[in-house]
């Protein structure tokens, strides 16, 4: 299950128990939504919930980052465990949005914003 709120220009996703190709559409169309009528979308995903996920979620993904890899700024993960880091590493090789890993949830958002707000003020 996942929850997506939406803050202005960033997308909040959190994920909980299993990550199911569904929960993965759901952020699909409001990722597309961003991009095309508001712009580049700034995400913090938030996994530190996240039990599970379907290998239909992984394959999903490395698709749609392959073709929708340009309308993201920024990408902040939470997340403590290490093989979501490394996914999070393999997904940056498919977008030129900054993706950056933290553990601390408030880090995240406070980059998010503050890397938001900067690119906004050229």
């Amino acid at each position: 299950m996942i929850t997506i709120q939406k803050q202005n220009s960033l997308i909040i996703v959190a994920v909980i128990g299993e990550f199911t190709l569904s929960d993965y559409k759901s952020f699909e169309e409001q990722i597309i939504y961003q991009s095309t009528f508001e712009g580049k979308a700034n995400v913090v995903i938030d996994l530190r919930d996240m039990i599970d996920y379907t290998v239909d979620v992984a394959w999903e993904d490395l698709k749609f980052m392959h073709e929708h890899g340009n309308d993201f700024n920024h990408i902040a993960v939470v997340t403590d465990d290490q093989w979501q880091a490394w996914s999070a590493w393999i997904s940056n090789l498919f977008t030129d949005a900054e993706v950056v890993v933290f553990q601390d949830y408030d880090k995240a958002i406070d980059w998010v914003t503050r890397e938001d707000s900067s690119s906004t003020a050229d």
